[in-house]
């Protein structure tokens, strides 16, 4: 009897430390003072990115070969509509584009992105979710580029006579086998090694080869914009929108990832030569570009042709070949391996950026904080991520894994709104030091997980059709709960920080809201993927990451006599 009081007792003790250390959250250093910590210390990187290297950086990032192949599928639903349907997105990833601005500006000095962002705003185990589904998207995402890069490639070659037909499968869109189960793919593998070698070079290095392959697939792109311009016809952009405003709406919701890549600036910021003034230009500069090429793509499109009658697979180049300008349909190749490799390039840069910062809080094993002391990249880290990639292209059908793709980067950009709100309502608490701060400030979470409720409610009730009563009651919910924010909270200007998000908390919550609204649009089993990865997650942390955790800048519990606060 007493053996199993103290089984229980042991089992308490250990439930209660999971549930201390879970609630830990990062005390970061004014930004001054983080900067000259790593400038002088042994395992820092090297500032070498300037502003244009920085824009380059989140342009390369997002404009991959879907400039050339989404603006013409989605415009044969939505018409010439699509154009709306890509301002629309656009619009809601500058909402975002601000959100991330400001805790980039606020947090100017070390890497992480939104893992950094939640681990200082809200808490550990928050931290190390936002990690673990970024990361699985930045995963799959990086396989599943490298075999249509590899198809391209094979594509790009077989436009020569001598090898048209004589490239085997294994090489280029790979060979299945056991029923499809696996899918044997040579290119890939090797591509992604080449392009892992370049970034283990070192940050000059790659940046180099970014910023080379996105001035030329911008070029490409703005060749294509010019040279279809000559060939529009006004009457096809009538009717504009032909199967209804729902169709554009839906259109946006497809094309919203086709901008994401622009948070990738936020984690070059321990690279960047002056990051609390760069990092908000070079985010927001960034998406502007792209908006504007895709933009210009969708007029030139639907201006060209029929919506009706753009081809599915390839309607960029059909367009123009049908127009005699059969040389557009080789630049376009060429502008889709480009845009392939870039952005595969800065996946896997931001992909061993986030290890590093994981492996200096302790919550993944300390090899992947270790920096090459002559090369001052996260080698380890790379060469890991380089890996992964390989074994995942080279011989599984990553392609059919697409569906699930996504909810990392929905769930990072909600966070990363949210955390402006809870580092403001913080900093609202350092000035005021009331005694009623800490029940304000989960009053405030409150509020936020309601509107991140009813975005996900609103969005299975538009996907399936329910009545338009749900919908509103769902708009409503989060209508007054936003309401709530912005009347009962004060709202400071964040401490140390350059770039000030405005309209807080309105803009963040208009962000949370259409996220997780794009969330219930996706496949169910991206659901599924989204439970399974939380729980297999925390079962992770629970048994490595809560021991191993690096201390020495953490806080316990959230008290409202606590200076040392984050921010």
């Amino acid at each position: 009897m007493e053996g199993f009081s103290s089984q229980r007792l042991s089992h308490a003790t250990w439930f209660s430390h999971l549930c201390a250390s879970a609630r830990r959250f990062k005390s970061l250093a004014p930004p001054s003072s983080e900067t000259a910590v790593r400038s002088t210390s042994g395992d820092s990187l090297v500032r070498r990115l300037g502003l244009i290297d920085l824009i380059l950086l989140g342009v390369g990032a997002s404009i991959g070969a879907g400039v050339f192949v989404v603006t013409g599928t989605v415009a044969r639903d939505a018409g010439p509509g699509v154009t709306i349907s890509f301002l629309l997105a656009g619009a809601s990833c500058v909402l975002n584009a601000l959100c991330y601005a400001e805790l980039a500006s606020r947090f100017p000095a070390v890497v992480g992105g939104a893992y950094m962002y939640s681990y200082s705003a809200f808490n550990e185990i928050t931290a190390f979710l936002v990690f673990v589904q970024l990361m699985l998207d930045y995963h799959i995402g990086a396989a599943s580029i490298s075999r249509s890069l590899a198809s391209y490639a094979v594509a790009l070659l077989e436009l020569f006579p001598a090898l048209n037909g004589s490239i085997p499968l294994w090489l280029g869109s790979g060979k299945e086998l056991l029923g499809g189960f696996l899918s044997l793919n040579v290119l890939a593998p090797i591509l992604l090694a080449l392009l892992t070698l370049v970034l283990c070079q070192g940050v000059r290095e790659s940046s180099t080869v970014n910023s080379v392959m996105t001035a030329t697939k911008v070029v490409i792109v703005l060749i294509v914009i010019c040279a279809g311009a000559f060939d529009i016809d006004v009457a096809n952009w009538s009717p504009f929108a032909p199967n209804g405003f729902k169709a554009v709406l839906t259109g946006a919701t497809v094309v919203f990832f086709s901008y994401v890549g622009f948070d990738a600036v936020a984690n070059s910021a321990e690279e960047s030569k002056n990051p609390q003034r760069d990092l908000p230009i070079g985010i927001m500069g960034s998406l502007l570009v792209c908006i504007s090429l895709y933009i210009g793509v969708c007029l030139v499109l639907t201006g060209m042709v029929p919506f009706s009658l753009l081809s599915e697979d390839a309607p960029l180049a059909q367009a123009f070949s049908s127009k005699g300008m059969k040389f557009v349909s080789i630049l376009i190749s060429i502008g889709a391996v480009a845009g392939l490799t870039t952005t595969l390039l800065v996946g896997l840069y931001v992909q061993s950026r986030l290890y590093l910062g994981l492996g200096r809080d302790g919550l993944l094993p300390s090899i992947f904080s270790r920096i090459h002391p002559t090369l001052h990249t996260p080698l380890h880290s790379q060469i890991w991520c380089g890996i992964v990639a390989a074994v995942l292209a080279g011989i599984f059908n990553v392609h059919s894994l697409s569906h699930i793709l996504s909810v990392g980067t929905l769930t990072g950009y909600s966070v990363v709104a949210a955390c402006v709100v809870a580092l403001r309502l913080n900093d609202k608490k350092e000035r005021e030091l009331s005694n009623g701060w800490t029940s304000s400030w989960h009053e405030g979470v409150i509020c936020l997980v309601i509107i991140a409720c009813s975005g996900f409610c609103a969005g299975v009730f538009y996907r399936f059709s329910a009545s338009v009563i749900f919908l509103l009651v769902s708009v409503g919910v989060a209508v007054v709960a936003s309401a709530a924010l912005h009347y009962r909270q004060a709202y400071a200007h964040s401490l140390g920080s350059g770039f000030y998000c405005p309209g807080v908390p309105i803009v963040p919550c208009v962000c949370i809201f259409f996220n997780i609204f794009l969330f219930a649009q996706l496949h169910y089993e991206a659901w599924i993927r989204f439970v399974v990865v939380s729980v297999l997650a925390t079962a992770v942390y629970a048994l490595y990451g809560q021991y191993h955790a690096v201390t020495s800048t953490l806080v316990y519990q959230r008290a409202p006599d606590t200076e040392s606060d984050s921010g």
